[in-house]
């Protein structure tokens, strides 16, 4: 099947044949579902904990692309609250905010970030006809005034008690199965990825899969036969040409 579909060639046979089966669909499985029509950036997240709940949660629903700028801690997510879910993500740490969100920008994706001013609008509003990049600032401060100015439109999840915020952690998991409940129905075919993403990410996770030394000896092999055949031609040309 994964050779009909395109994201596997036979002459890679000998690469996904070390992993089980089972394993092999789960990972077919799961690509299927995978988006980056919706994403997520972290801006000064600093707890270890936080930072590895939005990443759980990110892979729970979905979401392939993290982006990350730091603030007063390094970017260290829990290992014991991600139980592994981070692995399978795309984590791109940014130098700063502007750099992030102009780069987001460039991509295609619009901004909405996490607010509580008079001009955010709830999170059922948000428009998610184009791909969207969600903002969770940090734990105690929320959100920058200079994320605030940067991002196309800003959000809240409306609250019906005394208390007028979540935790980070919480706020994400709300936030992200609603745009991207939405999404899947507003973006269509649009919204999975792309067949060469899936290949490419495929590929990405099968190596991941591999325990470390038999990884090297992959990546090795792969970067031999991506030598031969220009060695090939070069051989042929003299030979011809």
């Amino acid at each position: 099947m994964l050779l009909e579909t395109g994201l596997l060639q036979e002459k890679e046979r000998w690469i996904w044949e070390m992993i089980q089966p089972e394993r092999l669909m789960r990972l077919y499985q799961v690509l299927n579902q995978r988006t980056r029509y919706i994403s997520v950036l972290l801006e000064a997240v600093d707890d270890g904990h936080n930072q590895a709940a939005v990443l759980r949660t990110a892979d729970a629903f979905g979401i392939q692309n993290i982006s990350v700028v730091t603030g007063n801690k390094p970017f260290e997510p829990s290992k014991k609250i991600t139980q592994g879910s981070h692995k399978w993500l795309t984590i791109r740490k940014k130098p700063d905010l502007q750099t992030a969100i102009k780069d987001l920008k460039s991509e295609g994706y619009q901004i909405y970030a996490t607010y509580l001013g008079d001009d955010a609008v709830p999170i059922g509003e948000i428009d998610l006809s184009k791909p969207t990049v969600l903002i969770f600032g940090n734990e105690h401060k929320g959100i920058s005034k200079e994320a605030a100015n940067l991002a196309d439109g800003k959000f809240y999840i409306p609250m019906y008690g005394f208390v007028q915020s979540f935790n980070i952690s919480v706020a994400a998991a709300l936030a992200l199965q609603e745009v991207t409940k939405r999404a899947r129905e507003i973006a269509g075919d649009r919204y999975g990825l792309t067949d060469e993403e899936k290949r490419e990410l495929l590929l990405e996770w099968i190596m991941k899969t591999l325990r470390p030394q038999v990884r090297k000896k992959v990546q090795k092999k792969l970067e031999m036969s991506r030598q031969t055949p220009a060695n090939q031609k070069s051989s042929v040309h003299r030979l011809t040409g």
